[in-house]
């Protein structure tokens, strides 16, 4: 249980994908500048993340090494083309408004990072667990960012207004340069807090 906690609370914080690794920046830049594609994108990387590496662990001893790569992509894309037709069928609004980010997710490096590091060297549990850790990390990670860029940016939180009518947004924060400072200051933000929760700690 202890290991299990461990795993969670790396995948979260001390090991997150995007605000520590600085993994997986172009999905999070670009789904990030409402709340609402944030919490589908990083849901469905950590669907997609918990099944790959649950398959991949189980494969792993079966799964010749000078191949590896490739066999891994191809267990992603099953998985995130049962998802993309699933959020088409069930989610069409969220689907058209992630779009083309969905079937990219085939590529997105923190899975097939996880796949390499983690799944092919470790038992299915422990994968499971990697899988649920780093997409929830991921999920935190797009979430933060993505409630900073649609308060400045567009005055509401999740579609709703926060400001009233008088409100200004700064639209810019929306848009690709803003994504990129918003980002870069929530990263140094969290270095400092993660240095001084480990400084109290030793």
């Amino acid at each position: 249980m202890k290991k299990t906690i461990n795993q969670i609370i790396d995948g979260l914080f001390t090991n997150n994908p995007v605000l520590v690794q600085l993994i997986g920046m172009c999905p999070t830049l670009a789904t990030s500048t409402s709340l609402n594609n944030a919490i589908g994108m990083g849901l469905a990387a950590a669907f997609v993340l918990i099944c790959s590496n649950i398959v991949i662990s189980l494969l792993r001893k079966l799964i010749p090494s000078k191949v590896r790569i490739a066999c891994y992509i191809v267990v992603i894309a099953g998985f995130v083309t049962v998802l993309d037709l699933l959020m088409q069928a069930y989610l069409p609004d969220l689907s058209v408004s992630l779009g083309m980010y969905i079937p990219l997710i085939v590529v997105n490096c923190i899975i097939l990072a996880r796949a390499e590091a983690f799944a092919s060297k470790n038992g299915v549990f422990a994968s499971m667990i990697d899988g649920l850790a780093m997409g929830l990390g991921f999920t935190f990670a797009l979430c933060l960012l993505a409630s900073i860029r649609e308060i400045i940016g567009a005055g509401t939180i999740y579609g709703i207004p926060l400001f009233g009518a008088n409100y200004q947004p700064v639209t810019m924060i929306v848009q690709a340069p803003g994504g990129f400072l918003c980002l870069g200051f929530l990263i140094a933000a969290f270095q400092v807090v993660i240095k001084k929760v480990k400084g109290r700690k030793s």
